[in-house]
């Protein structure tokens, strides 16, 4: 489980929560559906996780462990000065693509992405912060998070609309969360 102290310096549930509903009302050029927003932290352990609707089926339900995948694509693959969003990577993985078969390479851990109470996901108490979700996913919405320092610190990933729409809100919620 997680150490409250692994996610230090990291946005909190209701900063993310607030953040992602502020982002997700904007015009975002998808079709303005509720979204799930995660946070990682740089070892790949989920921090946070929040929606946007009143109720865990206003989102799409699958969408909840995409943003997760997201956020761990984002932290996986960035570096101190170099950051790639999951947008970044979708023309590489398609076939004959550079990094084609990238998105099957880190499967999610299953047993995480789905235990405990369904009533609890997208609140403070979702059952996968503290887990390592796993998962490779390339679609927009991924981004890597640095502290004030310029430090990668572990990434967002938001998921529940277009994959544009979710990478404008995901920059917006970034932006947003500072």
């Amino acid at each position: 489980m997680l150490m409250r102290h692994a996610c230090k310096g990291l946005p909190s549930f209701e900063e993310l929560k607030t953040a992602l509903t502020a982002a997700q009302s904007q015009d975002n050029g998808g079709f303005n559906f509720d979204m799930w927003g995660t946070i990682v932290d740089r070892d790949g352990v989920v921090c946070a996780i929040a929606k946007t609707g009143s109720d865990r089926g206003d989102q799409w339900p699958g969408s909840r462990v995409i943003s997760a995948q997201k956020a761990n694509t984002a932290n996986a693959f960035s570096l101190p000065g170099f950051a790639l969003s999951t947008a970044n990577l979708y023309s590489a993985t398609q076939p004959g693509g550079s990094l084609f078969g990238l998105q099957e390479s880190n499967p999610v851990d299953t047993k995480a992405a789905y235990k405990g109470p369904s009533s609890n996901y997208g609140k403070d108490s979702d059952p996968l912060v503290g887990e390592k979700i796993g998962g490779v996913n390339v679609f927009g919405g991924g981004l890597a998070l640095y502290n004030e320092q310029g430090i990668l610190i572990g990434a967002i990933g938001v998921s529940g609309d277009s994959s544009c729409a979710d990478h404008n809100i995901a920059w917006r919620t970034r932006d947003a969360l500072a």
